[in-house]
């Protein structure tokens, strides 16, 4: 049986890149201009979180490595995404991606 921390930590990976993914499509609807670092990180955590997902899945070499980077990413892009109080996605975004700060980092201490 595997560890429940490693189930939420790849559940909040793939949760974190799905509204990663639709907060940076929708801002860069709303303006580019204005929201050019959110999409940015939105999109780079997108990436991570589902790299991160897939290495853990498979018990990578670099597991642990990739799971503290994860939780460094996901950290900026709530920080980014929060002072957006009047957008919706960023706000829901923002959740997902401290959700998933949060899981690496117990999947880190276990």
């Amino acid at each position: 049986m595997r560890d429940p921390n490693f189930e939420q930590c790849v559940q909040a990976c793939y949760e974190c890149a799905v509204a990663c993914d639709q907060c940076a499509a929708t801002s860069l609807e709303i303006n580019a201009t204005r929201m050019k670092r959110c999409i940015s990180l939105a999109t780079d955590c997108a990436s991570v979180c589902r790299l991160c997902a897939a290495m853990l899945a498979r018990n990578g070499e670099f597991s642990t490595a990739l799971c503290t980077l994860c939780a460094l990413v996901c950290d900026a892009c709530a920080r980014a995404c929060t002072p957006h109080q009047d957008m919706e996605h960023c706000q829901i975004c923002a959740g997902a991606c401290l959700a998933c700060t949060l899981a690496c980092q117990d999947m880190l201490e276990a």
